[in-house]
């Protein structure tokens, strides 16, 4: 099959850059959306041109280093996937194909189509870890855990960081992200002791990092390669209320009358 790819190219966070139109033909339909960009880097090497960047890793959906605009769409047009996992049978023979980073104020471009998402990991050392002694490996497995708990706990942990949830909201809101972290500790014992600090201080780290408020859009949900369902949002918000009235009641005893 033969496709035109606009790629945007951009050398350095410092540099304007611009799309920038590749021919390709003879692209297998079973080459995955990756392949055929290696295919293009190994010629533009071999042409003494700079080839372009992009962040990966496992190329098995599981990483969340594959992130990339395609046609306007986190990962590409397929549910579900990510895009180390498109192919290109997925498009028709002929398509004009335009691939960009993800946009947004928190995501800064590094280089071509590779955003720092240094940010995910400061939200995460905010809370997102269980610090409390739950005791060894015997102990913890002894805890009793419902299966509706555990199904919803394993489904919050599904959630690989790519950052689509960002992408894909008009407001840019990581709060996807963000509740899926929190619900998959939310949803077990062992995270019930720091479950509402933990929901308050990464949620106030989300908006010292520059992410927009959630407005519901739902573009979030849809976009998820992962398919993490919206209602962690709702629970998060709960959670962090509940806590914002803990301080709120806590401040209020402390600067009572002595």
């Amino acid at each position: 099959m033969n496709i035109t790819l606009h790629v945007w190219r951009q050398k350095s966070a410092r540099e304007p850059g611009k799309l920038v139109t590749y021919k390709r033909g003879d692209v297998s339909p079973d080459m995955s959306f990756l392949e055929m960009i290696d295919v293009l880097n190994e010629e533009l090497a071999a042409k003494g041109e700079e080839p372009i960047a992009f962040a990966h890793d496992c190329r098995e959906g599981i990483c969340g280093s594959c992130s990339m605009m395609i046609d306007g769409m986190p990962h590409g047009p397929q549910d579900l996937t990510t895009t180390c996992q498109l192919h290109m049978r997925t498009f028709k023979d002929g398509a004009e194909i335009t691939v960009e980073p993800w946009r947004a104020a928190a995501f800064p471009v590094v280089k071509d189509l590779i955003v720092d998402r240094e940010a995910f990991d400061r939200i995460i050392q905010q809370g997102g870890f269980v610090s409390v002694n739950t005791g060894n490996a015997q102990d913890a497995n002894a805890i009793p855990i419902s299966k509706e708990a555990a199904d919803k706990a394993f489904e919050a942990a599904a959630c690989i960081g790519c950052g689509a949830c960002v992408a894909a909201c008009p407001n840019a809101s990581a709060m996807l992200f963000v509740s899926a972290k929190v619900a998959q500790m939310a949803e077990l014992p062992q995270g019930q002791p720091e479950r509402y600090r933990r929901a308050k201080k990464m949620v106030d780290q989300h908006d010292a990092e520059g992410f927009g408020a959630c407005r519901n859009h739902y573009e979030c949900e849809a976009a998820c390669p992962k398919g993490i369902s919206v209602r962690y949002i709702a629970q998060l918000n709960r959670d962090y209320l509940k806590a914002s009235v803990a301080v709120a009641e806590h401040a209020g005893r402390s600067s009572g009358p002595g």
